[in-house]
């Protein structure tokens, strides 16, 4: 099933062939252009569901059986609860009760809390996984264990396979923190509130059945809906459906780092000494701590200097929330969130506002607002010298990470990336990335703590940073000061020739492969 490996632009040996299905290389940034329309779902009968809007079933396993459950079906779930979501492990035990086999798992990413799946791997309920995988789920993938290929998508990606038609989900599992018996949900209030339901939204229309899980079911009208109930089919109730307190994780605290709290700095500071940060100006930070500390740094750099942004592009946090309700931004326009403050603020405040990758991000839509944000920064694993970038696996080849809305944060207008020189004496700045996940050419600027390289494409960025007090230094010269300090460059990984999982463009193009760790 992966013989057949073609060379695609960025010089990647990939795959033609995943899971038996054929697949288009990389072709370069916004080369290539889908054809034909989009996916639909079965046309449905309001002659086949309750006059009373009651969708109510039993339980999980009656409403899989209802929905018609068989071998090889596509199963979806998505991920607001993070590491604290309790339904998808008991839709496979489910599915194990009931003797199905080979299902096509196709979350909107796993978490450690998913590790039970693996013996669901192992026995063949699941055939394979096609969405991020943190942690032991990622480790079983490396490993080789897993009988299909893994695909991983970012999240705007994961949106544009199921429209496009590259993904058929035959049954959607979407956990509702309130829903009425009609269907329709929200994730921003209820005892297992969790935010928004956005990465839920594909699955939901275009899924030929769904099913909403909730913990709260309250009388109808389900106000605000998230996900709307014309497009539901059943809903099941269970005594609890996530953790909350779980969405906040290790990568959603700000650092304590002092070398990282010197990135977060420099990082601030050359937004303001570049010229991005100016009165209308938009921003979006990633989870990690390193950018989390960075948007503590530019709000006091903003009320400073008086400046108010237009909008501030979420993942959610308090420290969001807190530019938000002391007026030093607009709007909040979230696509997840990332801890409790983020939930009150959805729920209370009008400004702060759910989104979805459909608008944030699907690369085959009529624009999206990635490219309209000024600045992103987010992490990586790696970067090279051509400033391409890594952010599933290490050095050492093994997949422990997923890609989010990472690579569609990559259309910004600049995309800065704050990360250390090494890690655990390893070095980050490397001479080519282990696994490409973004082109070099998309990204603009990286801030380490021992100084800042721009990507030599930014001739603007560079003109603007003369005579600046930040250390602006040239990227192989950082590599070659980090290698001294580390006894030199990483060691290759060892890696099988077993390609494990494929790597997606946001444009639906394989970028890159991960072979096995041996």
């Amino acid at each position: 099933m992966n013989s057949d490996l073609i060379q695609n632009t960025a010089g990647r040996l990939v795959p033609k062939y995943i899971n038996g299905e054929e697949h288009i290389p990389f072709q370069g940034v916004g080369k290539y252009r889908p054809k034909g329309r989009k996916a639909a779902p079965p046309i449905a009968s309001c002659a086949d569901y309750p006059e009373d809007g009651n969708k109510v079933a039993a339980d999980l396993k009656t409403a899989l059986k209802k929905c018609g459950i068989k071998d090889g079906m596509t199963i979806s779930t998505h991920h607001h609860f993070r590491n604290g979501d309790l339904v998808a492990n008991q839709i496979f035990d489910a599915a194990a009760e009931l003797g199905v086999k080979d299902l096509r798992w196709f979350p909107s990413a796993s978490f450690p809390c998913h590790a039970p799946n693996i013996k669901h791997l192992d026995s063949g309920v699941i055939h394979h996984i096609e969405g991020s995988m943190n942690g032991p789920l990622g480790d079983y993938c490396s490993s080789g264990k897993m009988r299909g290929t893994a695909v991983l998508r970012s999240h705007g990606g994961r949106y544009q396979a199921v429209q496009d038609g590259e993904v058929h989900i035959d049954i959607a599992v979407i956990a509702a923190p309130t829903a009425d018996p009609f269907g329709n949900a929200t994730g921003d209030r209820g005892p297992s509130a969790c935010g928004l339901l956005g990465f839920a939204l594909a699955d939901s229309q275009y899924a030929d059945r769904v099913i909403i899980v909730t913990d709260n079911l309250i009388p109808f009208p389900c106000l605000p809906w998230q996900i709307h109930g014309n497009y539901v089919d059943y809903v099941v109730v269970m005594g609890k459906i996530g953790e909350p307190a779980k969405i906040v994780s290790g990568t959603t605290e700000i650092t304590k780092s002092p070398d990282r709290l010197l990135i977060a700095e420099y990082a601030a500071k050359f937004v303001a000494e570049a010229g991005i940060m100016r009165d209308g100006f938009s921003f979006q930070a990633g989870a990690g701590g390193t950018s989390l500390s960075f948007a503590i740094f530019l709000a006091d750099m903003m009320k400073g200097k008086g400046i108010k942004a237009r909008y501030l592009r979420g993942g959610s946090t308090q420290y969001l929330v807190k530019m938000l309700e002391e007026g030093l931004t607009d709007y909040i326009l979230d696509g997840q969130t990332f801890d409790l403050e983020g939930v009150r603020s959805m729920r209370e405040n009008i400004n702060h506002v759910n989104t979805s990758p459909f608008t944030s991000y699907n690369y085959h839509g009529k624009g999206n607002f990635a490219s309209i944000v000024d600045v992103v920064v987010l992490g990586a694993t790696e970067v090279d010298v051509n400033f391409n970038a890594n952010v599933v696996t290490h050095s050492d080849g093994r997949l422990l990470h997923g890609i989010g809305g990472w690579q569609n944060c990559l259309l910004s207008k600049c995309t800065i990336l704050p990360i250390p020189c090494f890690r655990d004496r390893i070095p980050v700045i490397v001479e080519k990335v282990t696994t490409l996940c973004g082109p070099g050419e998309l990204i603009d600027v990286v801030v380490s703590e021992r100084g800042i390289a721009i990507n030599p494409l930014r001739q603007d960025l560079i003109d603007k940073m003369k005579g600046s007090s930040l250390p602006i230094v040239n990227i192989r010269d950082l590599k070659a000061e980090v290698e001294d300090l580390c006894g030199g460059p990483p060691a290759p990984p060892k890696t099988g020739d077993k390609i494990v999982a494929a790597i997606k463009w946001v444009d639906g193009t394989v970028i890159d492969c991960v072979k096995s760790v041996e």
